[in-house]
């Protein structure tokens, strides 16, 4: 026992030796070691060996290294096997064949930096403070402190922030756990999609008290905020937002409107991605006085000459029932004329490619006149959807008070020897409240086949433009028709200051009629008519250019060009022939047109570069009637077409016709624009027409006083002007100033900072003032190349 008690001290240094020799630090160096498969550099580094760890201190930086080795990609090589086209000969034995090439590269997949960090090498934990900076394939956070678990690739920040290389999501919370690759939870954080600057106030963000980042792309918040400049503005228990710079499925930012006639207005649109080239976008619509309207949209696209743009709106509206006094003054007000309650509009186009044929859809089919006129604001007016469609095709739709609306589908070839073939399939749309006549005509189908050859080496070119049409319609006359006219042209050269061009061919027509019921066609089968066509041209060119000074300008051409051209066609009578079209309406002419036509254009030299662009043109033409029927008046009104283009943005055109016996201006149009690089707009368009009588030639009777026109006078103009601040203005009015009338005003104040806007907008339309403000937030739903309206 004595002796135990005597040992005790050795022991107790023994252990305390031991301990020391597990516990105690390695001498702290200053450089870079490498554990595991992390390499740390720092400005101190103290590693323990008992449990492997490593503290790191100052300027600290983790970085995951890979380790690849690839095969070395060797050059190619010519040999005259391949050069003369034979197969390349073996090697003799595979076993001397060369061995490939390897080489060996690293590759950083994670940095993470901070100023102090501790990190437990056996359970591959750090634990990290002081400007903590992680970058993680496309995703950068920064926090104030954290805990990695780098097996797992997840961790707990602090007061962390990320930044998302994918549309610049910029997230922060005051808690940010990384559950996943690519997913997070957020405590008390905000999320906005453009770049912030830091210490920056975001200028908009969605604000939560918890959210989830998806792995799909996806940030659903609970509790969420819309704030502007950090001010809360909107609330809402759950959102969900795209979070990726893909098109992703979800909530758009919605619409709001209040308008006299409709009440309140909220739109909320939908998108919904199917794939990268096509998606669905739904608009629910509520207004207050009338109801829910539905709306969607599809869209697709395969290139730029192959894609498709469809889109339906549904109404039952409140505001149409007839049976319901309390809306008398709603049709009062506006004049409007529809009886039906469900209302509706199905409207779309595709271009599609069929090897070498080419085919145009457009269908156009609304439930009645006054729905365009009443609907024609919003994400889904008709205005928005006029602008969307000619941006995408080029073409858009019927002015919205045209009582027939087209739907077709036009297949086209062509042949590089100048022929042509195009299909044509025409339904129409008939928005008549009072059908008192024939139904409007359909084309089951239209074929037009027009072609142009020179006939051997005589110079000689005969051309033709051959159209078969099945007119179908329910109620009215039916007939096919056959049109074929043919064409001999050629140029003769009379002298070398003048071109001639001489033209001669006939043209027949036959039909086979289908009197469909109609009394007037019942003894009518087939009718037929022979037209003989000629005519001819002798113009001349005149070319000069001035030497100018003025600024950059130092040249000014003129081109100038008087021509005399006579134009025959035989007098046959066509009153037994039904009337579908102008071809069944062709008039005897025996004319002479004499006109001069000027062409100016400029030469310039600006910042060292030539330059050549249009100054403007003249034309002016006036026609002497060679019948015995127009013996009294034999010359038509002069016509003048005219265009100033003062600087390069700038666009004056006028157009006139005026009558040389006392009728003055016939018609009268003037266009004006202006824009520029900055995107500011100016436009203003006149036009007047005066509808003339016609009298018999031998009673001096009346034949038509009121003709297809009325006496028509209106202007149009707008203004859209980039202000100071961000801030964009623009103002457009339509009004007729012979029933002094305005048929459309519209008003909009947008204001557009850096990766945001609000716009305040106004419509009148007649019965109706409506407001709307819209939020357009970046990178949120604009797919495939088309922007979503509202954003």
């Amino acid at each position: 026992m004595h002796h135990n008690i005597q040992s005790t001290p050795f022991v107790l240094a023994v252990l305390l030796l031991s301990a020391c020799c597990l516990f105690s630090p390695a001498t702290g160096h200053t450089g870079s070691i490498q554990a595991n498969e992390w390499q740390i550099t720092a400005d101190k580094i103290t590693r323990y060996e008992n449990p492997a760890s490593v503290i790191a201190e100052g300027n600290v930086v983790l970085e995951k290294i890979e380790t690849v080795t690839r095969q070395k990609k060797a050059a190619p090589k010519a040999d005259w096997s391949a050069l003369l086209g034979e197969e390349p000969k073996k090697a003799a034995d595979s076993a001397a064949a060369k061995k490939p090439e390897t080489v060996t590269v690293q590759k950083t997949l994670t940095t993470i930096k901070a100023d102090w960090i501790a990190y437990d090498v056996d359970l591959g934990r750090i634990k990290a403070r002081g400007n903590l900076l992680i970058n993680i394939g496309p995703d950068e956070l920064t926090a104030d402190k954290g805990v990695v678990d780098l097996n797992q690739e997840t961790g707990t920040f602090y007061n962390a922030t990320i930044i998302r290389e994918y549309k610049d999501m910029h997230l922060e919370g005051r808690v940010i756990e990384k559950t996943g690759d690519m997913t997070y939870h957020i405590e008390d954080g905000w999320i906005i999609t453009c770049k912030v600057k830091e210490g920056e106030t975001p200028p908009w963000s969605f604000a939560a008290a918890d959210a989830e980042i998806t792995d799909n792309g996806y940030a659903f918040l609970k509790h969420a905020t819309f704030r502007i400049k950090g001010v809360p503005v909107l609330y809402t228990p759950i959102m969900m937002l795209p979070a990726k710079r893909s098109r992703q499925t979800g909530f758009l930012f919605p619409s709001f409107a209040a308008s006299d006639r409709d009440g309140f207005d909220l739109t909320a649109p939908f998108f919904i991605n199917l794939s990268p080239s096509s998606d669905i976008t739904l608009y629910p619509e509520y207004l207050t006085k009338r109801g829910f309207m539905g709306g969607a949209e599809f869209r697709y696209t395969a290139d730029r000459e192959t894609m498709g743009f469809f889109m339906a709106n549904y109404l039952h509206d409140a505001l149409s029932d007839r049976s319901d006094p309390d809306n008398d003054d709603y049709f009062a007000d506006g004049g409007y004329t529809h009886t039906n309650q469900d209302r509706y509009w199905v409207r779309g186009k595709a271009d599609q490619n069929f090897g070498a044929w080419t085919s145009r859809l457009d269908l156009d089919i609304v439930s009645d006149l006054d729905y365009l006129t009443e609907f024609n604001s919003g994400m889904t007016g008709f205005l928005e959807t006029q602008d969307r469609f000619l941006d995408a095709f080029g073409r858009g739709f019927q002015n919205k008070t045209e009582l027939a609306r087209e739907n077709s589908l036009k297949l086209l070839r062509s042949w590089a020897n100048g022929q042509a073939l195009q299909v044509n399939l025409l339904g129409m749309n008939d928005l008549r409240e009072t059908k008192t006549g024939p139904d409007p005509l359909w084309n089951l189908p239209m074929v037009n086949y027009t072609g142009l050859l020179p006939l051997y080496d005589t110079g000689i070119d005969f051309s033709w433009t051959a159209n078969y049409t099945n007119f179908w319609r329910d109620q009215g006359v039916r007939a096919q028709r056959l049109d074929l006219p043919v064409k001999l042209s050629t140029g003769l050269p009379l002298t070398p200051y003048l071109e001639t061009i001489v033209e001669a061919g006939f043209r027949n027509t036959s039909y086979l009629i289908d009197d469909n019921g109609d009394a007037a066609w019942q003894n009518s089968e087939t009718e037929n008519r022979f037209l003989v066509d000629a005519g001819g041209k002798i113009s001349t060119t005149m070319i000069r250019d001035f030497g100018v000074n003025m600024g950059e300008i130092y040249s000014w051409n003129h081109t100038f060009r008087p021509y005399v051209s006579y134009r025959y066609v035989s007098d046959v009578n066509q009153d037994d022939l039904p009337e579908f079209d102008d071809i069944d309406r062709v008039g005897e002419q025996n004319i002479t047109y004499y006109g001069l036509d000027n062409f100016f254009s400029i030469f310039g030299r600006r910042n060292g570069s030539e330059y050549e662009r249009e100054y403007g043109y003249i034309k002016i033409r006036q026609g002497y009637d060679f019948r015995t029927s127009e013996n009294e008046t034999p010359l038509t009104p002069v016509e003048i077409k005219a265009a100033y283009y003062p600087v390069r943005d700038f666009r004056i055109v006028y157009r006139s016709d005026i009558d040389v016996y006392g009728e003055g201006f016939l018609k009268n149009v003037l266009e004006t624009d202006y824009k520029n690089s900055r995107g500011d707009r100016f436009f203003l368009d006149y036009f007047s027409t005066k509808d003339v009588p016609q009298y018999d030639e031998n009673t001096a009777d009346v034949v038509n006083p009121v003709t297809s026109q009325k006496d028509t006078e209106s202007i149009k103009g707008g203004l859209k002007v980039f202000l100071l601040y961000s801030l964009m203005a623009s103002y457009d009015i339509e009004r007729s100033l012979e029933d002094s009338k305005t048929v459309q005003e519209n008003f909009s104040l947008v204001y557009q900072p850096s990766c945001w806007s609000v716009e305040l907008a106004s419509n009148y339309t007649p019965g109706n003032q409506k407001y709307m403000l819209t939020f357009r937030l970046a990178n949120i739903g604009n797919p495939f190349g088309f922007d979503l309206p509202g954003l």
